[in-house]
């Protein structure tokens, strides 16, 4: 399995990647600041909040089984957010 930090830096890299994306979307329609745009930034730095505390928790029974979830989640999530993204396009 990966280690923490490299699951840590999955997570700062894909939801980053998915906020810039928004920024680039935004600029080439010529729509800064929409609404959409700024509720799908809003919900992947959320997101990221809450993966990381996640990944922060130390006492659980199965750490391994805990961390495979979480990148499950971190999976799950940013498809959720790509899919919002390319309706705003």
């Amino acid at each position: 399995m990966a280690s923490i930090r490299d699951l840590k830096k999955d997570i700062n890299f894909v939801l980053g990647d998915i906020i810039e994306a928004v920024y680039i979307v935004e600029a080439a329609n010529s729509k800064q600041d929409s609404k959409e745009g700024v509720k799908i930034i809003d919900d992947a730095i959320q997101t990221f909040d809450d993966l990381i505390a996640k990944v922060n928790i130390r006492k659980v029974e199965d750490r391994k089984a805990h961390l495979k979830g979480v990148r499950q989640e971190l999976e799950q999530k940013a498809v959720a957010l790509v899919d919002r993204l390319n309706k705003l396009g």
